[in-house]
């Protein structure tokens, strides 16, 4: 990714609606669906600034991925040890068949071969494992955002499924989320690109107008992986060895 990206992140990880009610979305979608053993043994993989690592850690015992030398030190200091640094999709020195959980969060898509990544991570799973996967949807929502976080793709719900099958996992649970806000979303992309404003600043709006998007999108907490959910900004899986 761009260094922006990361200095944004850093930035406004604690404060932004979208990154907020997104970590609660997930752990109640862990909850419900992950199955997780009792300190569970959990890797995060594409860290970058340790945002996700409090919620994951209410769920076992966490490590950390992060490639990005800047990115890595701040996950390092709130993780309290040292974050890794092994690459995608080889994860060289990551130990093979002992995570019960492995989290990957908006980081399939940056790797030119995903399937080749997801079947990296299988090999990492202990028995019963499974991973949990987030990336962004629709190829036609291109934009200068995904130009600036070095996205290859975004996926479909049948795409996204497929790579995770050609790594011999099956899917489950897999849908769309941040779809209340994806009108929203879709028409400004649309509007960028039809007026040559395509931009990729992703800072947080007036904090009036981010507390409502934020109360807005936790709204799906109670929705996701329990109801089909009309088409959103991004997809969810748990994927586990077929």
């Amino acid at each position: 990714m761009d260094r922006i990206v990361y200095d944004r992140m850093a930035a406004h990880d604690s404060t932004h609606w979208w990154y907020r009610a997104r970590r609660d979305i997930l752990a109640d979608y862990l909850k419900r669906f992950g199955e997780l053993p009792a300190q569970a043994k959990i890797l995060e993989i594409g860290c970058g600034t340790g945002h996700n690592l409090p919620m994951l850690a209410q769920f076992g015992e966490i490590d950390a991925i992060e490639i990005d030398p800047a990115a890595r030190a701040i996950a390092s200091e709130r993780l309290g040890r040292p974050v890794g640094a092994a690459p995608l999709p080889a994860l060289p020195g990551v130990p093979r068949g002992h995570y019960d959980l492995i989290a990957v969060l908006d980081v399939v898509e940056h790797i030119e071969d995903d399937v080749a990544a997801l079947a990296a991570m299988a090999n990492c799973l202990a028995p019963g494992g499974k991973i949990l996967i987030a990336v962004p949807a629709h190829q036609w929502l291109w934009s200068a955002h995904d130009v600036v976080n070095h996205h290859h793709r975004r996926y479909s719900k049948k795409t996204l499924r497929s790579a995770i099958e050609r790594a011999g996992l099956k899917a489950d649970k897999l849908g769309y989320f941040n779809s209340l806000l994806f009108p929203l979303a879709a028409g400004a992309r649309l509007l960028g690109r039809m007026t040559g404003r395509d931009d990729s600043d992703d800072s947080p709006p007036p904090p009036v107008v981010n507390s409502l998007f934020e109360t807005i999108f936790r709204l799906e907490r109670h929705m996701v992986g329990r109801v089909p959910m009309a088409p959103g900004v991004s997809i969810v899986a748990l994927a586990r060895p077929a």
